[in-house]
């Protein structure tokens, strides 16, 4: 950051910057604990439960799920969407109308 950038900023308070240690602290605790032994850990934790549940699950024969199609199913536009779409449209037309008389 700048000099000039750095002036223009107000200082933290102290109970903001206690706020901030104290996440940072907090960061640091969970950055250790996230150790190859605990991944697996929780990896078998994960599997036990999915083996738990697998009679609740209904089986998919007749459909294939993807997760990303390439978006060849996008959801549709809101209302809102379209009207701002409009909204954006018509300011360019007119933008354009105004420079192109302008010239």
């Amino acid at each position: 950051m700048s000099r000039r950038h750095s002036a223009e900023l107000a200082r933290e308070s102290s109970k903001t910057q206690k706020t901030r240690e104290k996440l940072r602290k907090r960061l640091e605790e969970i950055d250790k604990s996230v150790t190859p032994q605990a991944l697996q850990q929780k990896l078998s934790e994960i599997h036990r439960w999915i083996s738990r549940n697998s009679t609740d699950r209904l089986p998919l024969k007749s459909k294939a799920i993807s997760l990303f199609d390439a978006n060849e199913h996008a959801a549709s536009a809101s209302n809102k969407v379209k009207k701002l779409g409009e909204l954006l449209h018509q300011k360019m037309v007119l933008t354009t109308d105004s420079a192109a008389s302008h010239s």
